[in-house]
């Protein structure tokens, strides 16, 4: 058996129907994207799901992600026994692939495994038991599928917006001083060690969100669900922010301004010059390899996202989530993969997306609505500026680059007005019931395994 418990009943009927929805929606995405993959002419999600089972994973992080993540669910000797087998299929796989002279990597025996969990909990297991592994395993199968799905989505930006505003925001991100082309000095100051220090934060800000998510979730196996946690954050950010890729198509500064730029770049300044201020910009025709990926810059949402959930943790998750947001901003800017206006406009965006989610218990009252509605208007009126007032930003910085900084720091005022400076029993309660994980629906004998 995968599980090294004894199974229960057979427990089909306790499956609810959100959970069944739920799978409907992804496999229709995942198979919409897939043709449109296919008429496109690029590798879709799907094909990509199947080389993770069985060829050469596109990540060795996010497969174990997933099912750590999933492993919350689960209790002592059914974790043992899933992460031993996980590391023996994986083992099996990489020596097999070493031997035949592919790739050194790992993450097909996770992705195994979680679905074999899945699938165990579904068809053997009944109550609290299915319930509780089903919704952490869910959460961990749509951290992998987002990643593929985020990855045919980019594809969909390049085919889609041949043409880039990066003329437009480079001239709006004089307002703030041009930070990118500082920012990158600085990295470039930090030698091969800074470097490899900030492209692993880079890169691995899903398994800082998996330690963060863990800790929030630590009560999972038990029943003790937080009414909200980081993972819903991440998903729902990852659904609505690349949204905007294709309403501002935009590929970064070492792309359009550098030496990655592939023959499409408007010059080989970055980070060393700053390009000469043209009053007249243009949409600049770019290559079909480079993601239009910059605004808003999902990664400081997401980083943000850590930064806020690790807040009511203990010493070192609180650490840990500052050093990380730190980073992660500094390498969006050093490595030229954002102007500094991308960054803000993903704060704005991941303190909206927040406002929405966060304490769910108090409910949808005036303090909710207008921080999301004005959330939401900060960010319209942030695009709207970048793209029709970048001259006159360029030309007035000063001004510009206040308004823009006020902007965010309305935001984020009321943000933490609301969420960590409020008074009264309602602070109270949200606390204790953070700090125990417990919601007041999750416990439930009703409660579904995919709410969340």
């Amino acid at each position: 058996m995968l599980i090294g418990d004894v199974p229960t009943r057979p427990g089909r009927a306790s499956i609810r129907p959100p959970l069944v929805v739920g799978a409907v929606a992804v496999v229709v995405l995942l198979v919409g994207l897939q043709l449109a993959a296919g008429y496109f002419g690029f590798r879709g999600p799907v094909f990509s799901l199947l080389s993770d089972y069985l060829a050469t994973p596109a990540s060795a992080s996010v497969p174990w992600a997933g099912l750590v993540l999933a492993l919350v669910g689960l209790r002592g000797r059914q974790r043992i026994a899933a992460l031993t087998a996980a590391v023996g299929l994986d083992a099996v796989f990489a020596l097999e692939r070493l031997a035949r002279g592919g790739a050194a990597t790992v993450g097909n025996g996770p992705l195994i495994v979680l679905t074999g969990l899945i699938g165990y909990a579904a068809l053997r297991w009944s109550g609290a038991q299915q319930r509780n592994a089903l919704r952490a395993a869910a959460l961990g199968a749509l951290l992998i599928l987002a990643t593929k799905i985020g990855d045919a989505y980019l594809q969909l930006t390049v085919v889609l917006r041949g043409e880039v505003l990066d003329r437009y925001v480079l001239l709006a991100d004089r307002a703030l001083g041009d930070p990118a082309w500082s920012v990158g000095r600085f990295v470039q100051f930090t030698g091969p060690v800074g470097h490899a220090i900030l492209h692993w934060v880079y890169i691995e800000l899903p398994v800082a969100a998996i330690v963060v998510a863990i800790w929030q979730l630590r009560g999972a196996s038990a029943g003790r669900w937080p009414s909200h946690h980081l993972v819903r954050t991440f998903l729902v950010l990852g659904m609505v922010g690349p949204l905007i890729y294709l309403i501002f198509p935009v590929v970064g500064p070492v792309f359009a301004f550098g030496a990655q730029g592939q023959g499409f770049a408007l010059g080989d300044y970055w980070p060393q010059t700053l390009p000469p201020t043209d009053l007249a910009p243009t949409l600049v025709p770019f290559d079909t390899a480079t993601p239009r990926n910059c605004m808003p810059s999902m990664h400081t949402a997401w980083a943000l996202a850590l930064f806020l959930h690790s807040r009511r943790g203990p010493g070192w998750l609180r650490w840990g989530g500052t050093f990380w947001l730190a980073a992660t901003l500094t390498a969006t800017l050093g490595f030229g993969y954002h102007y500094g206006v991308d960054l803000v406009a993903g704060a704005v965006l991941c303190l909206t997306v927040e406002s929405a989610l966060r304490e769910p218990e108090r409910g949808w009252g005036w303090f909710r609505i207008r921080l999301v509605a004005g959330g939401v208007l900060a960010l319209a009126a942030l695009l709207l500026a970048y793209r029709y007032l970048a001259v006159q930003m360029a030309v007035h910085p000063g001004l510009a680059g206040t308004v823009v900084l006020a902007v965010l720091a309305a935001v984020g005022y009321g943000f933490y007005a609301t969420w960590f400076g409020y008074s009264g029993s309602s602070r109270a309660g949200s606390s204790r019931a953070e700090s125990s994980d417990i919601s007041s629906t999750a416990s439930s004998p009703s409660g579904s395994p995919c709410s969340r």
